[in-house]
């Protein structure tokens, strides 16, 4: 089966002067919009740092038609939907996503708050605490940190080395001058001749547009608003912007006077930089093991302006070669800019194609809003090239922003341009179907006739030095990963605790191609991958929250401290050998043609281990506190509830209970007490336990302070789903079905979908949970909400602090199946 064609993008202006894009595909199953004002927080009056972005707070604060309970926020993650919004330094963009039943409802949302914004002084002043509170956690944040110094070397008349986040002293909310201010900002910026609304969704064009202009036409009509041109990037550049630190190698370009398809060239000159193939830079540093990861990206772009930012995350030994690395990145740009790109740009075109094939609508509408007017199918067009060839003139040491001028040094063999990746072209003849073990399961929760495919490959691990041997095995798959990735599939290799898991989806095509080199890498990985062994992985540091949700599984399994090893890497391929002899896997695969699943388990015949299936986790019957130590000044933490049971019953109750908890615990949490900007509820699924999940970091709030207005906001559960009235339940039960109708979810929940559940051993179909989940009646969710709040079955709290009273048994760091 090919993959979907992507289809052309019909742009138009409406009367008051809204741009509008709209792209029809029908193979999607929801509907996204992507709206971008063309302002951001350069254009705040430099007496009012913050503006912009408060202003983008303000707006989710409700309409005098959609109050927050009904707002743009509440309605879409009511329908199972996701939104955010963003202030950069010349744009604001709102975007979300919802099914194709509720999308009319949110795209009325988001033209109603941009059009009636409340506003109230009151109201300004709770959020400029959440924004305050959002200042703090940015401020001592590593990587807003590096870039604060990166930005030293620029010009100090340039806007981008001013102060704009905005906090509570830069935001005088009574002062008669702020309001006029803001309201001032308001009135020029947003208004219609200064946005671009861009839709993609399965309906026709036609009833796209009617949906654009019905409530598009609501905005405020204006024109497009002439801004100044900045003056320039590099004045002169400063003598002590640092180039490496400890082990991350920092190069950054000021670009000036490039032409309109800039941003084209920039992504197609990143496209090259960073593919994996022989030849190419990336290959080259990791070939001499100087690299751990390579960015390329535009930190700012605006008026024939850019900023580009190259990062290098070093090795340890490419952190005593800085000069050596640089000078192979100059020593390859050099090439590039002599070579023959005819080749590379037939093969972006079907990169491109590709992207676009396999983007959901929410990843195609902000790319139409990004790229407005600049669409020209999929081929790089004849003025992306002559930007390209600006670009490179820029691209030379004397515009890097840096204490020392990097050296050129030759590599060991010649650099080439990347082959065609072969992901991208028709997979070959199929294979004689063969058999396979029954641990490896092949669903029909996602149908073939989606064009993607998702499987899902589990080893259960005894071996003393699987962590070591996890980093080379990851290792030998990234160059996979990166042609995988460019073919529209994401293939993954994570662990946990005692388990491996590799995880591969996208357009079912190559899938089985993949599995098949990535079952190669795993028994036998290349010599220069060896090099990981006895090395401990360095991972970027993140925000504490989100550094406790990856944690979570682990801390769930009661395997979160890492194994003590001392591997010997002349052992290494007799440890990797005697690892897969004890490995037991399982498997699922779904949404496969009978073609594909053929090449699928021809691939498979190879795969290593012995076929099984794990154990469930076992029941949590106490409250358990399990720390993890960060490096913050900021405290988080969450809460898992896990639900009884395993059956589609028990699990409708749970669920329905996390989604009338969802906005309840928000609106109390962050709008009401404002424990800080991160604050969330929901329903979780963990190596197969169900679950509510409650998440919070704050940085004024103690852990016994979040856990006291979590466990109060439990208590008062009960009463509030009493008082609900028997229309409103019913709605809700409706709401929440519909998210699980199979066109309406999106393929990648489906298939976690049916995995989590054969995790749980749980049967049934996603059409007989909707009918669960429409049956769940009032007695059974507050028997649910009681059971929640006295932690019936258990509760799990990890946190970057120590428990706050001696109910909770501290968890100990316990390695089961290892003793």
């Amino acid at each position: 089966m090919p993959a979907p064609t992507p289809h052309p993008v019909e742009h138009c202006t409406l009367n008051n002067g809204l741009r509008v894009s709209l792209r029809s595909t029908p193979h999607l199953k929801r509907c996204a919009a992507s709206l971008r004002v063309a302002a951001g927080s350069h254009d705040v009056p430099l007496a009012w740092p913050g503006l912009a972005h408060f202003l983008e707070h303000l707006f989710f604060l409700g309409t005098e038609r959609f109050p927050a309970e009904d707002g743009l926020m509440r309605y879409v993650q009511r329908h199972g939907g996701q939104l955010n919004a963003t202030t950069r330094e010349r744009t604001t963009d709102f975007f979300f996503e919802a099914p194709t039943g509720a999308f009319a409802g949110g795209l009325e949302r988001l033209c109603d708050m941009l059009t009636a914004p409340r506003m109230a002084v009151d109201e300004q002043l709770r959020e400029r605490e959440v924004l305050h509170a959002e200042f703090i956690a940015w401020s001592r944040d590593a990587t807003a940190q590096r870039q604060f110094r990166l930005y030293q070397g620029l010009s100090a008349a340039h806007p981008l080395r001013a102060f704009h986040a905005g906090n509570r002293y830069t935001l005088p909310i009574p002062s008669a001058h702020f309001q006029r201010a803001l309201r001032g900002f308001y009135e020029r910026f947003y208004q219609a001749g200064q946005m671009t609304l861009s839709i993609t969704g399965p309906q026709p064009i036609a009833e796209l547009k009617t949906l654009a202009k019905a409530f598009g036409l609501q905005l405020a009509k204006g024109r497009q608003v002439a801004r100044a041109a900045p003056p320039k990037l590099l004045g002169e550049p400063s003598a002590n912007c640092p180039m490496q630190q400890d082990r991350q190698l920092d190069l950054l370009f000021a670009c000036e006077a490039l032409p309109a398809p800039a941003l084209a060239a920039i992504e197609f000159l990143g496209t090259w930089l960073s593919d994996p193939q022989p030849g190419g830079l990336l290959a080259a540093l990791r070939a001499g093991g100087w690299l751990e990861q390579l960015r390329f990206k535009p930190l700012y772009h605006f008026a024939g302006q850019a900023l580009l930012h190259v990062e290098f995350q070093l090795s340890a030994a490419g952190a005593d070669a800085p000069e050596a690395v640089s000078g192979l990145f100059f020593d390859w740009l050099d090439f590039f800019r002599q070579a023959n790109w005819q080749g590379l740009l037939t093969e972006y075109a079907l990169l491109q194609q590709r992207r676009m094939a396999v983007g959901s609508a929410l990843e195609l509408a902000r790319h139409d809003s990004e790229h407005f007017g600049s669409e020209t199918g999929h081929a790089f067009p004849a003025p992306a090239v002559a930007a390209l060839h600006r670009l490179l003139e820029c691209l030379v040491p004397k515009l890097c922003l840096s204490p020392q001028s990097p050296s050129k040094v030759a590599p060991d063999s010649a650099w080439q341009l990347p082959a065609p990746n072969p992901f991208l072209r028709p997979a070959p003849a199929t294979p004689a179907t063969r058999s396979c073990p029954a641990a490896m399961v092949f669903s029909t929760a996602l149908p073939a006739m989606r064009d993607t495919g998702a499987v899902y490959l589990r080893w259960q691990l005894r071996s003393s030095v699987r962590n070591s041997l996890w980093q080379v095995l990851e290792q030998s798959l990234r160059n996979l990963t990166d042609r995988a990735r460019q073919a529209g599939v994401e293939l993954s290799f994570s662990r946990c605790a005692g388990f491996w898991q590799l995880k591969c989806i996208g357009i079912q095509e190559p899938i089985a191609a993949i599995i098949e080199q990535a079952i190669g890498c795993l028994i036998a990985p290349p010599a220069e991958h060896w090099q990981a062994y006895a090395q401990p992985a360095r991972e970027a540091p993140l925000l504490p929250i989100r550094q406790l949700l990856k944690e979570l599984p682990e801390h769930w399994l009661g395997q979160y401290e890492a194994v003590a090893e001392c591997p010997d890497p002349a052992q290494a391929l007799e440890d990797l050998s005697q690892l897969w002899a004890g490995a037991q896997w399982q498997g699922l695969a779904t949404g496969f043609s009978a073609l594909n699943r053929a090449r699928l388990q021809a691939a498979l015949t190879h795969l290593p281990g012995r076929p099984g299936t794990a154990d469930p986790c076992p029941a949590l019957a106490q409250r358990r506190w399990s720390q993890l130590p960060l490096n913050a000044t900021e405290q988080a933490l969450l809460l898992f509830c896990p639900a009884p049971g395993r059956n589609l019953a028990e699990q409708a109750i749970w669920r329905l209970l996390a989604h009338l908890c969802q906005g309840p615990f928000y609106q109390r949490l962050r709008v009401e007490l404002q424990l800080g900007y991160a604050v969330f509820s929901g329903f979780r699924q963990v190596h197969g336990q169900a679950g509510l999940l409650f998440g919070v970091q704050s940085p004024h709030a103690t852990h016994k302070e979040i856990v006291e207005h979590i466990r109060t906001f439990m208590g008062e559960l009960p009463r509030h789903l009493a008082e609900l009235a028997p229309a409103t339940l019913d709605a809700q039960r409706q709401t929440l079905a519909a998210q699980f109708d199979e066109p309406a979810m999106a393929n990648a929940e489906i298939a976690e979908w049916a995995w989590q559940s054969q995790l749980a051993h749980s049967s049934g179909s996603l059409a007989q949970l909707q009918q669960a989940i429409l049956a769940v009646g009032s007695d059974a969710l507050q028997q649910a909400a009681q059971q929640l709040e006295q932690a019936h079955h258990g509760w799990l709290a990890l946190a970057n602090g120590t428990q706050p009273d001696d109910r909770w048994h501290v968890a100990k760091r316990s390695l089961p199946g290892l003793q």
